[in-house]
């Protein structure tokens, strides 16, 4: 049996793998699934058709599986589903998804997100993420894996955030950032390539170059986005292992129909 304190208020329809444990005066809804070795803190509350992995830690006050902010959001039943190995801090507020959307707010497995953290309705959250201190997502932003952005950086509706990104504190996205690209300010501008991260995870010192030459080809040449494209294109082959870069780059442009921060 789950370690549930007796003033939690738990849905006996609720299914808690035997190893969660649940703190003080926690709410958990009929409609909620929370995986082996899980901890929920005191005064979470926990609703909706919200699926949670294992291994997650929810600290005290957290509220995750709320209803969407969302005028148009008529009770249909929609969900979030959360990943494994997630760090989720106090006064977090994760949202279900609407069905304008996919119908589903998704986070991946070790995301470290940390006090006052808003992801709203139909965010679509990677893996290894780390979001600081009262960072806000707006509805239907996506970030890809080992993003990081400051605290208190705010994310505009639809916009895109590439793998490995990152901003500096107080940024405002209203663009599209490419993978791979630091950015600060409001509105965020692009400062340079998160060259500390990819070498914390593993990037050999070929790879991170022709990432920055993805980056001044993009940013330094004058180029429109269209020849800078053509010209990333045809760095394919001078670093074999960094061939995935450059289609995770390419792939992340196609996509940008709201433009890219520049």
């Amino acid at each position: 049996m789950a370690e549930i304190h007796p003033t939690a208020l738990v849905d006996p329809r609720a299914e808690l793998d035997g190893s969660v444990q649940v703190g003080p005066c926690a709410v958990i809804g009929p409609h909620v699934r929370i995986g082996a070795h899980s901890t929920v803190g005191a005064h979470c509350v926990i609703e909706g058709r919200t699926t949670i992995g294992a291994r997650n830690r929810i600290f005290q006050f957290a509220s995750i599986g709320a209803e969407p902010q969302d005028k148009k959001y008529a009770g249909e039943p929609t969900c979030l589903e959360i990943g494994d190995g997630n760090t989720i801090r106090e006064f977090v507020t994760i949202n279900t998804g609407t069905v304008q959307d996919a119908g589903v707010t998704r986070l991946g497995d070790d995301n470290w997100i940390m006090a006052y953290v808003h992801v709203a309705h139909d965010c679509q959250v990677g893996s290894h993420t780390i979001l600081a201190n009262a960072v806000q997502l707006a509805g239907h932003v996506h970030l890809g894996d080992w993003v990081f952005l400051g605290g208190q950086t705010g994310v505009h509706q639809f916009v895109r955030v590439g793998a490995h990104a990152m901003t500096g504190f107080q940024a405002r996205l209203s663009q599209d950032l490419p993978p791979f690209v630091t950015a600060a300010g409001s509105p965020a501008e692009a400062q340079g390539i998160n060259a500390e991260g990819l070498r914390r995870r593993g990037f050999s010192a070929e790879r991170i170059t022709l990432v920055k030459q993805m980056h001044r080809l993009l940013y330094r040449k004058g180029l429109t986005l269209q020849a800078a494209r053509e010209q990333i294109d045809a760095l394919r082959g001078e670093v074999a292992e960094a061939d995935a870069d450059i289609a995770l780059m390419q792939d992340f442009l196609s996509g940008a129909t709201r433009g890219i921060v520049r």
